[in-house]
């Protein structure tokens, strides 16, 4: 039977990659806020201009940057999931 677990001190450079990482979370979770603010203000200007497509268009956009926050901000509970899950096969 082979018993292999992640190590963090196996490869040089690796908190640095840690940190990069936090780094992409921390922009990824800033452009879903700007995302969101631009798309509620497209969603409201389609709504008061009777402009069905452009209000359609700001929804979509506010739902995009909200699951693209939950994905950035749940990335390594999510990650870590699918570990235990896997390791229980």
């Amino acid at each position: 039977m082979i018993d292999i677990d992640p190590n963090s001190t196996g490869l040089p450079g690796v908190e640095a990659l840690k940190l990069i990482v936090g780094a992409v979370m921390t922009f990824g979770l800033i452009l879903s806020a700007l995302g969101i603010i631009i798309s509620a203000v497209v969603w409201g200007i389609g709504a008061n201009s009777s402009n069905p497509s452009l209000s359609g268009k700001g929804k979509i956009g506010v739902l995009i940057c909200c699951g693209a926050a939950v994905l950035c901000g749940g990335a390594v509970t999510l990650i870590n999931f699918f570990w235990d899950v896997g390791q229980s096969i």
